[in-house]
This record gives C-alpha cells, sequence and structure tokens, in this order.
C-alpha cells in the first residue's frame, strides 16, 4: 500500500481554521493488532493523515516497532524485544523501521522513542534521513536525553516536548508567562495525567501563542474528539481512526474562537 503525494503532503499541519489532523496511535490499536503493518495499511484507509508509532532497538542494533519493552502482551513471543533480532522479531509480526518508512513514503509520522537511549535516537535520525522522511516526522519521547540528542543531530526534525519540558510548558500556562523559544516544536500530550489536567482551553491559547501545535493523546471517546477539536487542538492521536476522521473534518474552527 502506497499513499499519494499529493493527498498527504501538506498536511503535516493544521491550516488556520481547517481540521486537525488525525493520527493513527499505533496504527488504530483498537482496529487491528498494534504497530503492524495490518494496522498501519487500515489506518490510513479509514483516512487518518498519519501515523503514530513506538520504537526499540533490537538486539542486532535494527530499530525495529514495537510499544513495549517484551514481546508477551501483543505477539506469540516472550522477552525481551532487545534481546532478539530484526530477523526474530519479523516472525513476530514486528516490523523494521527501515521498512516502514519505505512503505509508507509521504505519510506523516510521530515517533515515539522508547526509554532513555540516545542510540536510539540517533539510529532513528539515521534511518529518516536515509528515507528522506525528516521533514514528514515529529519524534516524541518521554526522557529529555534522547530528544537532545535528537535535536542537537538534526537540527531540521521536529520534536515533542519530554516530560520536564512539558510540565515547565503547563505551569507556564497557569500564570500567563510566555513560553518564549523552545528547543521542542510541538506539544504532544495527554489530556491528563493521573490527576493533573494538561489540555484545556487555556493551555491550548498559551501554545499558539508561541507557535506550538497541540496534539493530544490518546483520544478515543467521540465526545472527547469533538470537545478538543472545539477547542482547537491541532492533532487528535487515536486508537479509533474510524471515529476520529469523520469528527475532525465536520469541524472548522479558528483558534480565535477557542473559549
Amino acid at each position: 500500500m502506497r499513499t499519494s503525494a499529493a493527498k498527504r503532503a501538506t498536511r503535516t499541519e493544521r491550516g488556520e481554521g481547517g481540521p486537525p489532523l488525525v493520527y493513527a496511535h499505533r496504527g488504530g490499536a483498537a482496529l487491528r493488532p498494534e504497530n503492524t503493518i495490518a494496522a498501519f495499511d487500515h489506518g490510513l484507509a479509514c483516512g487518518a493523515d498519519g501515523l503514530e508509532f513506538d520504537v526499540h532497538l533490537a538486539r542486532d542494533g535494527v530499530v525495529v516497532i514495537h510499544h513495549d519493552e517484551t514481546l508477551d502482551r501483543t505477539t506469540t513471543g516472550r522477552g525481551r524485544v532487545a534481546d532478539r533480532t530484526a530477523a526474530e522479531l519479523e516472525a513476530f509480526d514486528v516490523p523494521a523501521l527501515a521498512d516502514v518508512l519505505g512503505r509508507y513514503p509521504d505519510v506523516p509520522l510521530i515517533i515515539e522513542l522508547k526509554g532513555d537511549s540516545s542510540e536510539l535516537a540517533r539510529r532513528v535520525v539515521d534511518l529518516l534521513r536515509a528515507a528522506h522522511a525528516v521533514e514528514r516526522t515529529a519524534l516524541g519521547c518521554f526522557y529529555y536525553g534522547p530528544l537532545n540528542t535528537a535535536r542537537a543531530y538534526e537540527p531540521a526534525l521536529r520534536t515533542g516536548a519530554s516530560r520536564e519540558e512539558t510540565r515547565w510548558a503547563l505551569y507556564r500556562s497557569w500564570i500567563g508567562w510566555p513560553l518564549g523559544a523552545t528547543a521542542y516544536h510541538e506539544l504532544q500530550v495527554p489530556e491528563r495525567s493521573g490527576l493533573t489536567k494538561i489540555v484545556s482551553p487555556r493551555f491550548i491559547r498559551h501554545a499558539h501563542k508561541s507557535r506550538l501545535p497541540v496534539k493530544v493523546w490518546t483520544v478515543n471517546d467521540p465526545d472527547d474528539m469533538r470537545r478538543l477539536v472545539a477547542w482547537g487542538v491541532d492533532a487528535l492521536i487515536t486508537d479509533r481512526p474510524d471515529l476520529a476522521v469523520p469528527i475532525a473534518r465536520a469541524f472548522r474552527v479558528t483558534r480565535s474562537a477557542v473559549p
């Protein structure tokens, strides 16, 4: 399955007043086995603008797509991803990043770096360069170290905020301090983290003042989708692209309409 460049190349950003992007989270994990080619194909067939997925290093240093540290939850295999070669992992339907980049040459991507590994960050950047995929990709990671490595290694690559950077952005939105210049290029955030409310109309306004898109995960309830789109979020990251795509496309809101 190859996608149309004419259809997708201009959909890496939400246009002013246009619908938010929809990213199929792990390919659309509620609809197909997560982080598999079957999921990615189906998520795009549902109309998703982009794909979100997670990466690890296999034992032989190959970057592979999988969420957990182990195979146990989502495959018939057992044990740590890092203890298997890429060829062994392929037998459990764990694809290599290089293959996915080649299969979907025009699709916007959010790639989540799992763990605190600068080596993983560098290897991902190398693959993005080789596939000419830097401009259509944003990296995410909970940890500052790998993101900082990626930023220094490839300044043209978009990155999300680390966990600590997100905390500072939230705090500044509470007290009204401008975000100013940031090392990150977008905020990939959950609506809530534990008892802490992150995404709100105020948070979105504050981010937009610094021209930072707000991409929210993991949004699976249709009422939540409608509310977040009405608030002006820039992307929904969802396990249910079949629900999110028509909801996103039904809305035409300007950021000035955020209450």
